[in-house]
């Protein structure tokens, strides 16, 4: 085990208890090291999310954990084993060490309470001790951090753009300054300039505060750009793991050669789309 290990997840297994049961997730072992962006890539349905959400134990029923197990590594040389923290712990664990930032995040705020309110509720749980006035300093450098800017702090949602509210999502799961963040899809549903935007902020705020970013997504182009390394995920299993170039240019699983065909070349014909993986396209991975 090395030391810039984060997270450790083990031969790790989630089974809808349905009729016939499915099993989503099947003996996923998988690191986080410590300051990375760790792409994970697959079609829809292939067992991401479910991923995710077993590893911050927010699966509901029929979701079950059948096996394995995920261990944190504390900057401070702890080890924590996720399985066994009471359901108290485990919520101040979510926020203090890994937060996470859900798919469609940016409609779930409160549309009746401001931004400020919203992003209050997290100091007024995890920190109860802060003072009114410490809360708000907190919310609007929280606000300027994701340039948002802290005069949005008496907005409600409808008044900010969804680029806007993706952005408060953010500075929320920010807010304890985590070691770990997840984030599921977090640019769907926005347009590419915004997407673009946001995803160079990630990037920034991963290297100011250090922070590991888990990215999940059905976007392999757009993880190549982004991803230190990145884990294809295809009916719940990881079928291939490697950095962001070596991925691009030296695929080793069919379904990853396949996915990088999906999207069509920038440098070929028009129309010419690519099936079964024959070729990859000849862009280069932005770094």
């Amino acid at each position: 085990m090395t030391d810039d290990v984060l997270l450790e997840i083990t031969d790790f297994s989630v089974t809808y208890d349905v009729d016939p049961p499915v099993q989503a997730v099947r003996d996923v072992s998988l690191q986080i090291r410590r300051g990375e962006i760790l792409g994970l890539a697959g079609e829809s349905g292939c067992g991401k999310t479910t991923l995710a959400y077993g590893v911050q134990r927010l699966l509901k029923p029929p979701a079950v954990i059948t096996g394995g197990s995920v261990v944190f590594h504390d900057a401070n040389g702890q080890k924590v084993a996720i399985s066994e923290l009471t359901d108290g712990e485990m919520r101040t664990f979510r926020w203090a060490k890994a937060s996470m930032v859900f798919q469609g995040a940016m409609n779930a705020l409160n549309p009746v309470m401001t931004i400020g309110s919203q992003l209050a509720d997290v100091f007024t749980t995890h920190r109860p001790k802060m003072s009114r006035a410490q809360r708000t300093a907190e919310c609007g450098d929280l606000l300027d951090i994701v340039d948002v800017g802290r005069d949005r702090l008496k907005s409600y949602p409808h008044e900010l753009s969804g680029g806007m509210r993706q952005r408060v999502m953010i500075a929320m799961a920010l807010a304890l300054r985590p070691q770990l963040m997840i984030m599921d899809e977090p640019t769907t549903a926005l347009d590419v300039l915004v997407q673009r935007d946001i995803l160079r902020q990630i990037s920034a705020l991963r290297h100011e505060f250090g922070f590991s970013v888990v990215f999940i997504t059905h976007d392999l182009p757009l993880l190549l750009e982004i991803s230190d390394r990145i884990a294809v995920m295809r009916e719940g299993r990881i079928v291939e793991l490697d950095t962001a170039e070596n991925l691009y240019h030296h695929a080793q699983h069919e379904y990853t050669r396949t996915l990088l065909g999906a999207f069509p070349s920038l440098t070929g014909d028009r129309g010419d789309f690519v099936r079964g993986g024959d070729r990859v396209p000849t862009l280069e991975v932005p770094r």
